[in-house]
């Protein structure tokens, strides 16, 4: 077993209780846990070569700057340097040994876009991530879901097609529309809005704007929010889309460390694009609707843990509507009725597949 610990969408330091739990599990079955690592190294979405190839060592050729008896010691040992379980730098356990020709590979996470590139490394023949060195030649590389369909890897439960999702019928209009977002997000207005597809639809367009290279998003709350911003305001002048899809990262990925100060900043800097995206929909005569999916930097102290909240919270989220016309939002909203609304105002018909409504009435 190869640990990646999470300390993002848990508390920072919560992951005693599982590998506790994991080490029990090893004990009665005969399985060995070979390395532990913090998901900011493995599970690395941003294209940070170097934090994979660190973990890449440590997976593949049982090799690494920290080696420990086990896993709960070199967790405290971790803590010992400051690190939370998000950063725990690649650890090799003992008795741990490198991979080799005929090994198989079950990697457990079912969520794509931080698993895609170490296992990138492991299974694409041509790959200039970093040198590998010499690769093993796994007799099974399999992913719990499919990560990317350019990956050789077989798939433990495939996806679903998924029809009548709200860019296929803004398509089949013959509607334009484009997905925005910086690194961070970018698969999540394109791979995961478009219900797992990876290619565009007829009529879509793409803009991907680079995240800042910085090693945390405490030291740049900003991110490139301002960047996606002016290129969002262009996009919105020239009039040639029906639908734009865009999400500002910053209040999930700087709520995501817990870092009071780096939060404040990043919701200014969300709250100043939102007035030029304000200025910019009026000026165009079209409308906006503002929404999340989930909490996060609202509530950035844990009381039950006594720590940092790092991770995303179940709060009712906002929903906000900009546009003409004598509009409200209803009460009683949820998130399936976020496609119906915008396919209201795009004046299409909401297909018997969605079973949300829209969320705008007429105002009193």
């Amino acid at each position: 077993v190869h640990a990646f610990l999470d300390g993002r969408d848990t508390p920072p330091r919560s992951a005693e209780t599982s590998l506790q739990a994991l080490a029990e599990c090893c004990r009665e079955t005969g399985a060995q846990i070979y390395s532990i690592g913090g998901r900011y190294f493995g599970m690395d979405r941003d294209q940070r070569w170097d934090r994979v190839q660190r973990a890449w060592d440590a997976i593949v050729n049982a090799r690494s700057d920290h080696r420990e008896a086990d896993a709960l010691a070199a967790l405290q040992v971790a803590y010992a340097r400051g690190e939370n379980d998000e950063f725990v730098q690649p650890t090799v356990l003992d008795g741990a040994q490198p991979m080799a020709d005929g090994d198989s590979l079950i990697f457990f996470n079912f969520r794509a876009d931080r698993a895609r590139q170490f296992t990138a490394a492991l299974s694409q023949p041509a790959f200039d991530g970093f040198d590998r060195g010499p690769r093993p030649a796994l007799r099974h590389c399999v992913t719990l879901t499919e990560y990317a369909a350019d990956l050789p890897v077989e798939v433990a439960f495939p996806n679903e097609d998924l029809r009548q999702t709200l860019p296929e019928l803004v398509a089949d209009a013959g509607r334009q529309q484009l997905r925005i977002a910086e690194t961070e997000k970018y698969a999540h207005v394109t791979f995961f809005f478009s219900g797992g597809r990876e290619s565009e639809f007829p009529g879509e367009s793409r803009i991907l704007v680079a995240s800042p290279k910085v090693a945390t998003y405490d030291l740049q709350p900003e991110m490139s929010c301002p960047e996606v911003t002016d290129k969002l305001v262009e996009a919105i002048g020239s009039g040639r889309f029906d639908l734009i899809v865009c999400n500002l990262a910053n209040p999930d990925m700087v709520g995501h460390t817990g870092i009071m100060a780096a939060a404040v900043k990043a919701v200014e800097t969300v709250d100043a694009a939102l007035g030029r995206l304000v200025e910019a929909i009026e000026s165009a005569g079209g409308a906006m609707l503002v929404t999340a999916d989930h909490g996060n930097l609202e509530q950035m102290w844990d009381a039950q843990s006594g720590q940092p909240n790092t991770q995303h919270s179940t709060n009712p989220v906002p929903v906000v509507f900009v546009g003409p016309g004598r509009w409200q939002i209803r009460e009683g909203g949820s998130l399936r009725d976020v496609a119906p609304t915008l396919l209201q105002l795009l004046e299409l018909p909401v297909p018997k597949a969605m079973t949300g409504r829209s969320l705008l009435i007429a105002a009193d």
